[in-house]
C-alpha cells in the first residue's frame, strides 16, 4: 500500500440527506457509529457534508495497518474502475470488483469471473500494476487472484499453499508468493 496516496472520487451525494439521523455537526449518530469488525476491532465511520467542498474525499485514520484497514482500502480503490475485456469479438467494460482471478496462459491473458472467462491484450504485469493496490496479489508467475474470493487455504508440499476461490477453482501459490499472502490475509 502507498503511504500519503491521493485517490479522486467523484460521486456527488453521499445518500445522507439533512434531516435524517445526523446531527447538526453532521457527524452520523445512533447505531452506524460504532460498527465491530470481524477481527473484533471497533470500526467508527464519521460522514461530514459540506457542499462547499469541490470534490469527495475519504480519510482513513489507523493505530496500525491491519488486513482489515487494507480489505477497506482496497473496497474503496475497486470503486469505478474497469477494465477492457473481449469474449466472441465483442469488447466490454468489466468492473474489477467481478474479477476471481487473472491467467496467462500460451501468451494470452484471461480473465474469470464468477460466470465467465474473458481475453484481455493487457499483460498481466500491466494487469498487476493497475490492481496491486485494489485487492489483487500475485499467486504465481502466471497469475493474479483477488484476496476477497478466496475461500480457503491449505498447506501444500515445498511450503506452497492450495487455494480454494469462492467459484469452486484451485489454484497453488508458489512458495515464493506463499508468506506475503498469508500476511496479507493475517494468517499465521
Amino acid at each position: 500500500m502507498c503511504v500519503g496516496e491521493k485517490s479522486s472520487f467523484k460521486y456527488g451525494n453521499s445518500g445522507v440527506k439533512s434531516g435524517s439521523s445526523c446531527n447538526p455537526d453532521l457527524k452520523m449518530t445512533g447505531e452506524c457509529d460504532n460498527i465491530v469488525s470481524r477481527g473484533g476491532a471497533a470500526l467508527k465511520i464519521v460522514i461530514n457534508i459540506d457542499e462547499s467542498l469541490p470534490e469527495t474525499e475519504i480519510i482513513v485514520n489507523c493505530g496500525t495497518l491491519t488486513p482489515e484497514t487494507e480489505q477497506i482500502i482496497s473496497a474503496l480503490r475497486l470503486l469505478d474502475k474497469q477494465i477492457t475485456v473481449t469474449k466472441d469479438n465483442e469488447s466490454y467494460f468489466l468492473d474489477i470488483s467481478k474479477i476471481i482471478y487473472v491467467e496467462s496462459v500460451d501468451r494470452k491473458t484471461f480473465v474469470y469471473t464468477n460466470d465467465d472467462c474473458f481475453e484481455t491484450k493487457l499483460k498481466l504485469y500491466e494487469i498487476e500494476e493497475r490492481l496491486c493496490n485494489c485487492g489483487f496479489f500475485r499467486a504465481g508467475k502466471a497469475c493474479i487472484v483477488q484476496l476477497k474470493y478466496i475461500r480457503s487455504l491449505k498447506a501444500e508440499i515445498n511450503r506452497k499453499l492450495r487455494l480454494t476461490l469462492e467459484n469452486g477453482e484451485q489454484i497453488i501459490v508458489s512458495r515464493q508468493y506463499a508468506d506475503e499472502l498469508k500476511r496479507r490475509l493475517g494468517v499465521k
